[in-house]
């Protein structure tokens, strides 16, 4: 299975990973046969990257929750920040600091508990807690399956800090509504398909601002839940924002925020650019140690990510293509690769170990041979 975007996928690809609608509903099921229709209908609910199974990459690519789980807890995003932007709609834009809640919301927040439970359950139950799958997420449904997606990158990141199961339950609570401030951003800024203005910028600067200050009405929620929303932009070099601090005095839950929420983000399709492949988002990340991130932090991020997954085709730097087999823990740009096109054919079928063969590396990934 390897993911490609949409306008490399050929008629008669084999689905490897069910679609889903943004409300939730199977679009089409694994496995099933691809044609030029159905591609349309997937380019119309903006999924522009889809897995698929073939002569090269038969293997599967399994997601460390269960997709049902992954559904539900869309849900449950969805529900809540559209309630709360129905409750924004009714304040002016300058006054978005809210004072009053109602049981309804409580209720919900009552559900994203219960959501992180089962996630934190779901992934702890897993063995294999490395970071291969990259969501396939509609531009419709971005903010929510982001969410989630944060959410899951944040707890196998809190895994290998060892965190308490208490804190990885304040990680995942925080990490699930970390952009609920977002609610209270004018969508035609949301939702601009270009670039932003700096003055449109500075506005969506605020979220975490507000977000924090709604959150502050919800006693039962702890303050660290309350950091993660407030601080996951900011920088470890004191340039982020909202209040620019920097290191140690940034909460530790956020600082793991920060690393997920930007590895999403990086390797999500969005409407003014295409995702960056996981690799390529690693090395953003590894650049940015000790300036954007905790160092220390991002360190053990990089072992628990697979930048290219299983049934990825590759170009290596001494010209042969080949489809990484395996990747081992602590070296994940240095997997073993199957050789599928060399100018030597006595080459083809064999593997290059690169964590054995140094002067080899990987130079692109390709979506044809």
């Amino acid at each position: 299975m390897r993911l490609i975007p949409i306008e490399c996928v050929r008629e008669n690809s084999l689905l490897g990973k069910d679609i889903y609608t943004p409300d939730g509903r199977c679009l089409l099921r694994a496995g099933i046969l691809l044609n030029d229709t159905m591609l349309q209908k997937i380019k119309e609910y903006k999924i522009f990257s889809l897995y698929i199974i073939d002569d090269y990459s038969s293997a599967e690519i399994e997601d460390v929750i269960k997709p049902e789980l992954r559904q539900k807890s869309i849900s449950v995003i969805k529900e809540t920040f559209s309630d709360i932007e129905r409750i924004a709609s009714v304040h002016k834009f300058e006054k978005r600091s809210i004072s009053e809640y109602t049981k309804q919301e409580q209720q919900y927040f009552n559900s994203i508990t219960n959501i992180a439970e089962e996630l934190l359950d779901n992934v702890l139950s897993n063995k294999n807690i490395l970071i291969s799958l990259v969501d396939i997420k509609s531009m419709d449904n971005y903010t929510y399956a982001h969410c989630v997606n944060v959410a899951v990158i944040s707890l196998i990141l809190g895994i290998s800090l060892n965190l308490s199961k208490r804190n990885l339950t304040y990680l995942c609570i925080g990490a699930l509504i970390h952009d609920i401030g977002k609610s209270f951003i004018p969508s035609e800024i949301l939702q601009k398909p270009g670039k932003l203005t700096p003055e449109e910028f500075e506005v969506i600067k605020n979220h975490s601002l507000y977000g924090y200050k709604f959150l502050n009405n919800f006693f039962s929620l702890s303050s660290h839940i309350k950091l993660i929303v407030l601080q996951h932009h900011e920088r470890f070099d004191g340039l982020g924002y909202p209040n620019s601090i920097s290191g140690n005095k940034i909460s530790y839950l956020a600082r793991i925020v920060s690393i997920a929420d930007v590895y999403d983000a990086l390797t999500s399709d969005r409407p003014y650019k295409r995702a960056m492949c996981p690799s390529d988002a690693l090395e953003y990340l590894m650049s940015n140690a000790g300036t954007l991130f905790d160092h220390d932090m991002l360190n053990v991020f990089c072992k628990i990510v697979i930048p290219f997954p299983q049934g990825t085709i590759v170009s290596l730097s001494n010209g042969d293509v080949g489809v990484v087999e395996e990747t081992m823990p602590n070296f994940p740009l240095r997997p073993t690769i199957k050789i599928l096109k060399s100018d030597y054919p006595n080459k083809i079928g064999s593997k290059v170990n690169l964590i054995e063969n140094l002067s080899i590396v990987i130079s692109d990934i390709k979506y044809e041979i």
